[in-house]
């Protein structure tokens, strides 16, 4: 944990991003680390959870983290949960809240809050766009025989 939070000040005063670090540890080893990354690249998916499994799963050349365990400065916000469950982190710990996240700006309550609402009710329009050949391709998918589940 000590690491993952030392990351999360490094980022920061390198402003790279939110104060926010992660470490993926297998065997008692840290194997891949990460702080926020969104101010320094761009791009808003670069949460340090995020980028902590995309090191795990290079490292080890695997999609899959089971046997790993993931510490965090702060409670995983909805998209690094996907993440998470994604990866099948065999388990996360995490010092900080995601209200205390709120309390200094970073605030996912509205997330939380659209991911329970059905899809028409979101403040973000969806449009369901029903497409055969969409369909088709899934159904390729079903009859691939060395499909890689996961």
């Amino acid at each position: 944990m000590a690491h993952a939070i030392s990351l999360s000040r490094k980022g920061m005063l390198a402003d790279e991003g939110g104060p926010f670090g992660a470490v993926i540890v297998r065997n008692g080893e840290i194997i891949a680390e990460g702080n926020n990354m969104v101010v320094a690249t761009g791009d808003p998916t670069n949460h340090a959870e995020i980028v902590a499994i995309r090191r795990a799963t290079a490292e080890l050349g695997r999609f899959e983290l089971s046997d790993c365990e993931l510490y965090a400065n702060c409670e995983p916000c909805p998209m690094c949960l996907g993440a998470i469950y994604w990866a099948k982190v065999g388990k996360v710990y995490f010092a900080n809240t995601r209200d205390d996240a709120a309390r200094i700006g970073f605030d996912d309550s509205l997330i939380y809050e659209e991911l329970a609402r059905p899809i028409g009710e979101r403040q973000i329009e969806f449009v369901h766009v029903p497409d055969p050949r969409a369909q088709e391709v899934f159904d390729e998918w079903l009859a691939k025989p060395d499909r890689v589940e996961y």
